[in-house]
């Protein structure tokens, strides 16, 4: 059987400026009502992380000075740590408790009776060894890494790839991953939690009935296979450090995925459409008698404005302190009737997603300021700034006001909007290709700003800034020499007026204006680096902003692609660029 990977986008039902061939379309009318709904899906199932391979002999473990062998169990949950031993994350309190505690459920009575305190653990001999493997496999020759290759091109070929109504689809994470101790993002108060082993007796299937079913590794079976054809996972199962639910998913590339990505974007157009009706009614909304009416209307306009998530209830103690619009509290806030030379300033200080710290000084209108020191009056710091609203409340307007729209439509409309402002006001024809890029990159450093898409700065990246600084040094030097060189060159030329003397002076002018664009391309570059060094700016460009506006940027100013999008990313979004004109607006 052939498979064919056309990309065939249903035709909306706005204006869109796309020829579609409906006697091709592989869609169905069907999918679009309720969402995705296939009639046959196959696949081999996940491919699970290898067993533990206990250390070398000569390989020790030291507590309080003397040598301790380790079971099994015990060796492998200390080889996580030891792997991390030169992060930071295993410097922090947090981390350390969380990995010990842990750490002890796998122990041995006999080894729990002994190793009592992290700090006269010794890991050394365990992390150079894991640090002499990784030099290793980096030293391997041709043929090793040839090798290694192969084989992952032969599990991708048998398990990267499932067959849904009659079209073979890449998967995207076929692999669980294996268990190591949990990070987190942030200050988690999670972190150092060992994430336990993924096993068949964890993993629900999903499949068609009349499909030939993945088959569990000898002797184990799987918790259930089930056959639900409105959902696209392939492979389910619930992790142990937040009991959330983990998928295993189609490829972004694959068609279904690209319907969603379209729709998606489609929907915060049609916010677009009704956004200044939406605003007028929540300002009007801000003077109500009523303050259920006036605390959504600002929650809303926070919403709007700062590109929030509206926050989901949860169980107390079940996760980290982290709170959206519709769960801060009285102390997430401080107001300021006048701060930095701007009136009625909010200022915020909370934890958002991912325990990812918010914080932000903005100035708002009169009215929101007023409402937000009624909503604070006689409250205690701990007490609900919006008492009369919760996710559920202001989801159910949100619906009201639009067919569809969630605070996620915001979040993605905004950034979205935002991307194209920013590229209209920092990017003109007349630049080239790396000044072109830099804007771009502003351009959307911008919409990460907005929604608080934070990163530490790399481990590395002082040293690899001092690294570019010295190209852009020797640059520099050699910038210099070739003007000397392009100077004498004329010099020569005035005295001998021959074709060769011209020649030289045109060869070396073109000499310094190849040196003089490295140069800028390289201090672009730094100039890029510095400025994102804490900002992440995948996060935005993947899941917030219409592809097509970058594709039609690219295609207006004659920016190569591969330059804003790489491979993946290309096969992510390769109905945008099929879709998209020079002249597409957001």
């Amino acid at each position: 059987m052939t498979f064919e990977f056309v990309w065939i986008p249903k035709p909306p039902a706005f204006s869109l400026s796309a020829t579609v061939s409906v006697e091709y379309a592989w869609w169905e009318e069907e999918r679009y009502t309720d969402g995705v709904k296939w009639k046959f899906l196959e696949h081999k199932g996940p491919v699970f992380a290898p067993p533990y391979e206990p250390l070398p002999s000569n390989v020790k473990f030291y507590y309080d000075g003397k040598y301790m062998k380790l079971s099994p169990g015990a060796e492998e949950v200390a080889t996580f740590f030891a792997k991390m031993l030169d992060h930071e994350y295993t410097t922090k309190d947090v981390f350390r408790k969380n990995f010990f505690k842990d750490w002890r459920k796998e122990m041995t009575s006999e080894e729990k009776s002994k190793l009592t305190d992290l700090n006269k653990c010794d890991f050394s001999e365990m992390s150079e060894y894991f640090k002499a493997q990784s030099e290793a496999r980096k030293a391997m020759t041709k043929e090793e890494k040839l090798k290694i290759k192969m084989e992952n091109e032969r599990i991708l070929q048998e398990y990267g790839f499932c067959v849904m109504d009659n079209h073979k689809e890449r998967i995207a994470n076929f692999r669980i991953e294996p268990p190591g101790l949990f990070r987190g993002r942030g200050d988690h108060p999670k972190m150092g939690m060992l994430k336990r082993r993924i096993r068949p007796e964890d993993i629900i299937i999903n499949c068609s009935k009349d499909s030939k079913h993945p088959k569990p590794p000898p002797g184990t079976k799987w918790k259930e296979v089930r056959h639900d054809n409105k959902v696209t996972w392939l492979v389910s199962w619930t992790e142990n450090i937040q009991g959330s639910i983990k998928y295993i998913m189609l490829n972004p590339s694959s068609r279904i995925k690209g319907e969603k990505d379209w729709q998606k974007y489609e929907m915060a157009r049609r916010l677009k459409k009704c956004v200044d009706r939406i605003r007028a009614q929540y300002r009007e909304d801000w003077k109500s008698k009523e303050m259920r009416i006036r605390q959504r209307a600002v929650a809303l306009y926070f919403i709007d404005k700062l590109a929030l998530r509206a926050g989901n209830e949860k169980e107390e103690g079940e996760t980290a302190d982290t709170v959206g619009c519709c769960s801060l509290r009285v102390e997430h806030l401080t107001l300021h009737q006048e701060m930095d030379g701007q009136e009625y300033v909010v200022e915020f200080d909370f934890l958002g997603k991912d325990s990812i710290r918010y914080y932000n000084k903005v100035p708002v209108e009169k009215r929101v300021f007023k409402n937000l020191q009624l909503f604070m009056e006689d409250k205690e710091p701990e007490d609900d700034l919006f008492d009369r609203l919760n996710t559920s409340i202001l989801n159910k307007h949100l619906q009201e006001l639009m067919d569809g729209l969630t605070a996620k439509v915001f979040r993605t409309y905004n950034a979205s909007i935002t991307l194209q402002q920013q590229l209209n006001e920092l990017t003109t024809s007349e630049d080239n290709v790396p000044a072109k890029i830099l804007s771009y990159n502003r351009a959307n450093r911008a919409v990460a700003i907005l929604c608080n898409h934070q990163r530490a700065p790399p481990k590395t990246f002082e040293k690899s800034m001092q690294n570019l600084q010295t190209k852009i040094d020797a640059k520099k030097e050699q910038l210099a020499d070739a003007k000397r060189e392009l100077k004498s060159a004329k010099a020569d030329a005035k005295v001998r007026r021959d074709e060769k003397s011209k020649k030289a002076v045109e060869s070396k002018k073109k000499a310094v204006q190849r040196i003089e664009e490295q140069l800028m391309k390289l201090e672009v570059q730094a100039t890029d680096r510095e400025e994102n060094k804490q900002i992440a700016l995948g996060t935005s460009k993947l899941n917030y902003l219409d592809p097509r506006i970058s594709v039609a940027w690219c295609k207006k100013l004659g920016v190569p692609i591969e330059k804003i999008y790489n491979k993946t990313q290309r096969e992510k979004f390769a109905w945008a660029i099929d879709m998209a004109e020079k002249d597409y607006e957001f």
